[in-house]
């Protein structure tokens, strides 16, 4: 199966080396090792709904609990869930392997 990470469906150039990674900053999804395979991803490319500080509408979002509404809406992660099926790995599951610092305690 040929798989799309967020940056290559979104067309972002977020990712490292992108054409927009110097101007606006690179994406957290392009280099967060500890969910690379998730999804058959590389890093956080496919998993990117449960990763602070991913950008949507231009711009910067915040954590899991702040964004995860707008990203139910995405187009991309609703292409990630119907590719996936039935293995689609669960946004509780994906912050497992990220760990606390997901959940601030601001």
């Amino acid at each position: 199966m040929t798989t799309q990470n967020c940056w290559e469906f979104k067309n972002c150039g977020r990712q490292p080396g992108g054409a927009k990674a110097a101007e606006l900053g690179i994406c957290p999804a392009s280099t967060e090792a500890r969910t690379d395979g998730v999804n058959h991803g590389t890093n956080g490319g496919r998993a990117c709904w449960a990763i602070s500080g991913t950008m949507c509408g231009g711009r910067v979002q915040g954590t899991y609990a702040a964004k995860i509404g707008n990203c139910l809406n995405c187009e991309f992660y609703q292409r990630v869930q119907r590719e996936e099926k039935p293995r689609f790995e669960t946004s509780a599951k994906i912050l497992e392997r990220l760990g606390k610092d997901q959940f601030p305690l601001e």
